[in-house]
């Protein structure tokens, strides 16, 4: 009886495996990255000289949000409101906290009637410091 013989080591590397991972990857990574957004749609009012704030990058720091179309969202949760019932629920998360500020996102176009009824109620909601977030203007137009 005739042994057969073993076929010879094969050296080429076989991508294939690896290509179909690589994709994969790539297809969940570009459905996740818009839902990581943190917060609601706001284009930012720009800012020659803005004061850093890091206490707004928390994760439990309170943030009410303006958007365009003048709805508002409060943060942590992204809940929306009303703007005349901000004040109660702003006022139950600062209860139990000492440092009493608020952040506050407002979209460029929004209404300026929209942003003072806002800051009107969460001053009655008793927010003792109140920051205004904004973008760095980088265009270096006066």
């Amino acid at each position: 009886m005739k042994l057969k013989k073993a076929p010879p080591p094969v050296s080429d590397i076989n991508v294939t495996p690896m290509v179909d991972v690589m994709l994969v990857v790539l297809i969940i990574f570009m459905v996740i990255t818009p839902m990581l957004n943190k917060g609601a749609n706001i284009e930012l009012p720009k800012a020659r000289n803005p004061i850093a704030l890091p206490d707004a990058d928390k994760e439990d720091a309170i943030k009410v949000s303006i958007t365009r179309d003048s709805q508002v969202f409060l943060s942590p949760g992204l809940e929306r409101v009303n703007a005349e019932d901000l004040a109660p629920k702003v006022r139950d998360l600062l209860q139990n906290r000492t440092n009493r500020v608020v952040f506050l996102r407002a979209d460029g176009r929004a209404k300026y009637e929209k942003v003072e009824d806002v800051v009107d109620n969460l001053r009655s909601g008793g927010v003792d410091q109140l920051g205004l977030l904004t973008e760095q203007d980088l265009s270096g137009k006066k």
